[in-house]
């Protein structure tokens, strides 16, 4: 059976998350813990009011869980290292006879990571796939959900510096990795970022995560991050990623329309240049959920461009200072699950009426 993962704007079936628990990032106060269930919880209770929402929690915080989501959500338990579904969480993907499927990677903490455990979170996308009632493709490639976006029809945008990471695939090389995404995923043509945003080398980053750099909100169109202050690096950055993408063409062979998603004013916090991005949105059921920055005008001026780049959905900007402050966004922490006829109905045993 041939595999094609579908356009996140595809018809869901659901949203799956997973709770945060404690762990070497997500605190180093009680008051910042609770920050970090509360920007959790703020994305499921939003992403609940337009389609069905599947929190996976660590039986650990099962009674938080319940204290502080939507009784909308359902909860399903399973142990957790950390809370980065995106990553940790199997790829849904539709075989050409209509059967839903869900990719299991091969996950090992981001490349290893020496602060990173996973021996709990690499089995996720298994117990995602059983909870889905759906047949799992088994891959030995090492990556992450983060590290790839599609258009539903054969485009796959990756980063060099993560599928050909050597702390997450050291034998492998471009012909390798893109015959396992064409397995796996439809892929007919893959597009390679050289790099991503500088705040994702840092030591709690994933080294290049597409979903904070660039997304296709339609066939042909990309919209990019867009540094405009010339004090961040990811300045030069992203002007050079333009550069680079529109000398690329997507499977169909279209020049892309590129948009820039501008960034926020702020360019630092308390740890350096901060890697604050629009990109990193999820499109859910008739609506966007977009991170916002605790800034008016730079929010508003990203659901406008947002608005236009998906009509008829509705753009919610959610505050994600706390969760990029942990090293991801939105996107990062969300996983949707298409819509198909065959698909089989959730289990979900946690449920809450």
């Amino acid at each position: 059976m041939s595999w094609m993962m579908p356009a996140e704007t595809a018809r869901h079936e659901r949203v799956w998350m997973a709770f945060p628990r404690v762990n070497t990032t997500l605190a180093d106060s009680a008051a910042d813990v609770e920050t970090a269930y509360e920007a959790w919880s703020a994305v499921a209770n939003a992403v609940v009011d337009f389609e069905p929402v599947t929190m996976v929690v660590d039986p650990s915080e099962t009674d938080r869980a319940r204290r502080m989501l939507s009784g909308a959500v359902d909860i399903v338990e399973a142990p957790l290292d950390d809370a980065w579904m995106r990553d940790i969480g199997p790829t849904f993907v539709v075989g050409d006879n209509g059967e839903l499927g869900a990719v299991a990677w091969t996950f090992n903490g981001w490349g290893a990571q020496e602060w990173s455990a996973w021996d709990n979170d690499r089995r996720i996308g298994r117990f995602v796939a059983a909870q889905a009632g759906v047949p799992v493709i088994s891959s030995l490639l090492v990556q992450e959900g983060g590290a790839i976006h599609v258009d539903g029809e054969g485009t796959v945008l990756v980063t060099e510096t993560v599928q050909l990471d050597p702390q997450r695939n050291p034998y492998a090389t471009r012909e390798t990795v893109e015959a396992e995404l064409e397995r796996t995923l439809g892929a007919r043509k893959v597009i390679w970022l050289p790099r991503g945003l500088t705040r994702d080398y840092d030591r709690f980053g994933t080294r290049g995560h597409v979903d904070m750099v660039a997304t296709i909100p339609s066939p042909g169109t990309l919209l990019l991050h867009q540094q405009a202050d010339p004090e961040h690096p990811d300045h030069l950055v992203t002007r050079e990623l333009k550069e680079f993408l529109a000398t690329t063409t997507d499977a169909a062979g279209r020049a892309w329309d590129i948009i820039d998603l501008p960034a926020p004013a702020t360019i630092r916090d308390s740890e350096g240049f901060v890697d604050y991005s629009y990109i990193n949105h999820l499109v859910v059921n008739g609506g966007v959920i977009a991170c916002g920055y605790g800034e008016p005008e730079a929010d508003a001026h990203a659901v406008d461009i947002l608005s236009e780049a998906y009509p008829g959905r509705r753009v919610v900007s959610i505050d994600a200072r706390e969760i990029l402050a942990r090293g991801g966004g939105i996107h990062c922490i969300t996983q949707q699950q298409p819509a198909v006829e065959n698909a089989a109905v959730v289990t979900t045993t946690g449920h809450r009426s």
